[in-house]
């Protein structure tokens, strides 16, 4: 890879049957943002018909893994890839994959959606090893196109987004084998491991672009940093990480409880830290402090469902899934599509709308089961979560097809 201009214009002109020239193909935010909104769309929906009765499932894989599988591993999957091999880019000044490479990047993800619906009589559960095999070569190519990059740039203070992508590949295959293997519960435990995975992978986020992003969208002299907080929520979360997955996977008394509450309070400190009353009129910034608050929040009651019948452990899971990963990743597509594209940090009021669905789809989710029925919740939660996400494509699907307001690649 060479040393990338980022002001080297776009053609002037690109021909239709140019398809590796067009926009959408310049970095890999576009295709990977405009993925992962479309399947939070089509995956969620497709469930809510499940939900409902008015959709049949006819595959030998339950529903409710495959559903499990798409949101953790195809949603939230391609949109971690989307952004960390944009960030990338400006991080190391080293050109990321783009044209024909990120077209056939992206055909494999799609390809991997496509195969859960694809039965061959002759071969029980073709579809799963097909989606194996493909998850498998798109995980192993992202890591490849990162690793190449931070490594040329010498960027080791990135090198834990290799570690943290390593991991949830490995988690992913398990995931796949054990539903091959008919281990349902362990199958779901890698799943529910992935979740602390990308908690982890959204603290390290958060802990960078927050407090910049609060301090330039306000105005303010100087950002609030918590180096050491940042630390010991980093060694906290990797432990609390190492002790759930050994706990599940060899059905070990081990109880992270004490650890996960810890890391949740450190987050909810260093969420306070951050915050500025003002942020509240600045829809980008409300939205991912809200999402990081709501990372703390879950992980708390996380670890008093380890003590405490009061609260499901899947509905404190899904408080993170949806208010924490979701809201964060709704918040920074949105962001980084203007940003990346050369447009100005404003979005239209029913984008505002949409962040404030996806949070009341997580408080519903978590904390309604009990009192309206988990099947009248679940469903609500997913009409809101369908209608935000439907939200982002009309406004980000012209952005991220579109070529840069000033011309220039990316």
């Amino acid at each position: 890879m060479k040393p990338i201009n980022l002001a080297e214009p776009m053609p002037a002109q690109v021909a239709f049957h140019q398809v590796s020239q067009w926009s959408l193909w310049m970095l890999a935010f576009r295709p990977f943002f405009l993925a992962g909104g479309s399947l939070a769309c089509l995956s969620v929906g497709y469930w809510l018909l499940i939900l409902s009765g008015d959709a049949q499932w006819y595959l030998v894989m339950p529903a409710n893994l495959w559903h499990a599988h798409e949101m953790l591993f195809g949603f939230a999957g391609v949109v971690v890839a989307g952004f960390l091999l944009t960030a990338a880019q400006t991080w190391t000044g080293v050109a990321s994959i783009n044209g024909k490479p990120l077209m056939w990047l992206s055909l494999i993800w799609l390809s991997a959606r496509l195969s859960f619906f694809v039965v061959v009589p002759s071969i029980a559960q073709f579809n799963v090893y097909a989606v194996l095999i493909l998850q498998v070569v798109w995980w192993l190519s992202v890591i490849i196109v990162l690793a190449s990059m931070l490594i040329k740039a010498s960027s080791k203070r990135n090198y834990l987004f290799l570690f943290i992508l390593s991991f949830l590949c490995t988690l992913n295959m398990l995931y796949l084998i054990l539903v091959l293997k008919n281990q349902t519960q362990l199958a779901l435990a890698m799943v529910d491991t992935a979740v602390l995975v990308i908690s982890l992978l959204v603290g390290v986020v958060a802990g960078r672009v927050l407090p910049f992003f609060t301090a330039k969208g306000l105005g303010l002299s100087k950002q609030v940093r918590t180096p050491n907080i940042d630390k010991a929520i980093l060694y906290l979360s990797v432990l609390a990480i190492a002790l759930f997955f050994i706990s599940k996977l060899f059905f070990t008394v081990i109880n992270p409880a004490l650890v996960v509450m810890s890391a949740a309070f450190l987050h909810l400190v260093r969420g306070v830290c951050w915050w500025n009353k003002q942020v509240l009129k600045v829809p980008l910034l409300w939205s991912l402090h809200f999402a990081y608050l709501a990372l703390g929040i879950g992980l708390m009651l996380v670890a008093i469902s380890f003590y405490s019948s009061a609260i499901l452990f899947k509905d404190a899971l899904h408080f993170i899934t949806i208010g924490s990963i979701g809201m964060m990743i709704l918040a920074m597509m949105t962001r980084v599509s203007l940003g990346h594209t050369g447009r100005s940090l404003s979005i239209p009021g029913f984008m505002n709308l949409a962040f404030a669905l996806v949070f009341s789809a997580a408080i519903i989710r978590a904390f309604l089961p009990s009192f309206i029925g988990p099947h009248l919740a679940w469903q609500i939660s997913a009409v809101l979560w369908l209608l935000a996400f439907l939200l982002f494509l009309i406004h980000c699907t012209p952005i991220l097809t579109r070529r840069r307001v000033d011309g220039r690649r990316g």
